[in-house]
């Protein structure tokens, strides 16, 4: 184990605190397009603290990404994600939502069925998903969680976003974007369905975590 703390981006409102969000990367962690996002949530009141959990195998670019992230142990991954959660306690948040994409949605969904003290989630195409519901059919997320995909993601086949979607009906699945809709200032962003989807995320975490 290195010497060092879980590090983490913290973007927080000017107004006082009352519920957190931790944001969690994609494969190749934490980059600009994840920061815009979590300033975006933290002027919608939330303070926000998304880890950078490739710390242990020497930071983002450190190994190819393929290698890397088959690197990440589980329950480190989730303790992670509780020392995020933990810091936004610390600044007076009540309840706390965690979302992610890519990668970071298959951890979200990993954290909401595994993890403890998650008020909401969202998981955005998370690859994984369909594995982890075909290794444990029984296990349900343990806080109100919506997970979106895009119908023509080069990544993860349909197959599996609609075993996804038989196991858990809250999921979305868009016709007309494919892998990393939401990934703004790239070819592979969808404007429409990137809006579509942020208000979902907005109404789902004004629910469940005023």
């Amino acid at each position: 184990m290195p010497d060092l703390e879980t590090p983490y981006f913290l973007a927080r409102p000017t107004t006082p605190v009352d519920a957190g969000v931790v944001v969690i990367a994609e494969g190749g962690s934490i980059e600009p397009p994840l920061l815009r996002l979590c300033e975006r949530l933290a002027a919608q009141g939330y303070a926000v603290a998304a880890p950078e959990y490739y710390f242990r195998t020497g930071g983002p670019g450190a190994k190819p990404m393929g290698e890397q992230y088959q690197e990440v142990q589980m329950d480190e991954m989730l303790g992670d994600l509780a020392a995020a959660a933990s810091a936004l306690r610390g600044l007076g948040a009540k309840r706390i939502g965690v979302t992610g994409f890519c990668l970071g949605g298959s951890y979200t969904w990993y954290a909401a069925c595994y993890g403890d003290g998650y008020d909401a989630a969202v998981a955005f195409y998370g690859g994984d998903i369909p594995k982890y519901i075909a290794s444990d059919p029984d296990r349900k997320p343990r806080c109100p969680t919506l997970v979106f995909y895009g119908a023509t993601d080069q990544w993860i086949p349909r197959e599996g976003m609609e075993a996804v979607a038989a196991h858990h009906p809250d999921t979305t699945i868009y016709p007309n974007a494919g892998h990393a809709f939401m990934r703004d200032g790239s070819e592979l962003y969808v404007a429409d369905v990137a809006a579509d989807a942020w208000t979902r995320l907005l109404a789902h975490f004004r629910e469940h975590l005023a």
